[in-house]
């Protein structure tokens, strides 16, 4: 049986493959789109990369990813702009439908959440127009509050779509990802809004599993494995007129410890059985 048309692979989920490994093991597998990082890919090449996944009739759904716009100083704000260009030109030349932001957290010694989000959006006027030359849409992506501090200081999937919606939206949308959104009463409103402005450039899917473990980045749960409601996400999605890509994107060592075909295996059966 075929995979599932719109399951997307996120490289991450099966990081212990090579660039060459993830193509030639979701085109065995029927999966037709994936999701790419940047160091793996810049490792191997992004013209390399950008050919292989032509070649085996793959598409790539997403890049991360952009962002960390929050700091303070002239030098630091330049050099993520700089960086940000950069990503936005990688994925134009592999193809990708969007480049995923995640907007950075609070500087050293920095209380100021105001003010941080402020810089985001200072940066945003300068790349979003560069993106748009480049025909790519920069999807904001909203982590959970607890990343707040050092990763992510937009929060909720409003706040990365008050940032969204000061740019047109063939040049910025918003990621929404079941990990980090699911907990939010405001979500189903909020995807609405989203998909009436046709701001929702890519959906992510993985499970919150409790405990969370040290280090709670590494949490995300293979699909069906924890609290969330994955199918109800999607259908929250779709009714708000996305029908792109559904990226699954798991964080978890114990999947990374395993034999990557076996957990591609294991992810279209979970799809099936709880996204699709």
């Amino acid at each position: 049986m075929p995979a599932p048309g719109r399951l997307s692979l996120n490289q991450e989920t099966i990081r212990q493959w090579s660039v060459p490994e993830l193509v030639a093991g979701c085109a065995a597998a029927g999966v037709g789109a994936v999701g790419l990082w940047r160091d793996p890919v810049r490792d191997f090449g992004v013209r390399r990369t950008a050919k292989l996944i032509a070649g085996a009739g793959l598409r790539v759904s997403s890049l991360c990813r952009g962002g960390f716009f929050t700091a303070a100083d002239p030098g630091g704000r330049a050099a993520a702009l700089d960086d940000n260009r950069r990503a936005v030109e990688e994925a134009a030349e592999l193809g990708a439908d969007t480049l995923v932001l995640v907007s950075g957290g609070l500087p050293d010694g920095d209380r100021d959440l105001v003010g941080a989000r402020g810089r985001i959006a200072e940066i945003l006027s300068e790349l979003a127009p560069w993106a748009g030359v480049h025909g790519i849409r920069l999807g904001i992506e909203a982590l959970h509050p607890m990343f707040a501090s050092d990763r992510c200081v937009v929060s909720t999937l409003g706040q990365a779509l008050d940032l969204a919606e000061q740019f047109p939206a063939e040049q910025v949308g918003v990621v929404a990802d079941s990990y980090h959104l699911w907990w939010d009463e405001r979500l189903p409103a909020e995807l609405r809004r989203a998909g009436e402005g046709g701001r929702i450039v890519s959906v992510q899917v993985a499970d919150w599993v409790t405990p969370l473990p040290e280090g709670v980045l590494l949490g995300r749960g293979q699909l069906g494995d924890g609290s969330i409601d994955l199918r109800g996400f999607r259908q929250l999605a779709d009714a708000a007129g996305y029908r792109g890509p559904v990226e699954v994107e798991i964080f978890h060592p114990g999947v990374w410890a395993r034999e990557g075909a076996q957990v591609l295996r294991e992810v279209i059966e979970r799809y099936r059985a709880h996204v699709e």
